[in-house]
């Protein structure tokens, strides 16, 4: 699985017996449970036992399911591990979309480039799993090397990389 520092156990019987029309997978993208290294391990694992990943995309694992999944009109059938990120990637450029659906807002960065739209929306402080560590957010982004396709992601973005992503955003403001 691709690098992961985040550790916080979470109850897998209550992850695994989501109601039938609810697939894991896209739960986990909607944050349903927090990510945690725990439930991106589970995840990952139940990925392997269905298909090989394509690994060709710099530091992401995607796996294209045996069937698609989905919910709320919304339609994929590749899994996606990159970082501290599990997602499924949706098909068509449908952010926006996303973005009214969950309630995402616009974020500030184009993460120095590589999404050419981008939203977001951080789980609220009580569902936080270990906030002293970083933010765990929902996301949805459009980027050229997703062509055709729309990340729908929960992701864990460390403090540090976070502070430092403000800063590289700060230098670039006259």
């Amino acid at each position: 699985m691709p690098h992961t520092l985040f550790a916080v156990p979470i109850l897998w019987g209550a992850f695994f017996t989501a109601p039938a029309s609810a697939d894991p997978f896209y739960d986990a993208a909607l944050c349903k449970p927090p990510y945690t290294t725990d439930s991106a391990t589970a995840l990952y694992e139940a990925a392997e036992k269905l298909a090989k990943p394509d690994t060709s995309m710099l530091g992401a694992y995607v796996y294209r399911l045996p069937r698609a999944l989905g919910q709320d009109g919304f339609a994929s059938s590749e899994v996606i591990f990159a970082g501290t990120a599990v997602g499924v990637l949706i098909e068509g450029a449908r952010a926006d979309t996303l973005a009214e659906r969950y309630g995402l807002t616009k974020e500030r960065s184009t993460l120095l480039g590589t999404a050419t739209k981008g939203y977001s929306r951080a789980l609220p402080q009580e569902q936080q799993p270990q906030p002293d560590l970083g933010i765990v957010s929902i996301v949805a982004r459009e980027s050229p090397s997703l062509p055709g396709k729309t990340l729908l992601a929960c992701e864990l973005v460390l403090k540090a990389d976070q502070e430092a992503l403000d800063r590289y955003e700060k230098s670039r403001t006259p």
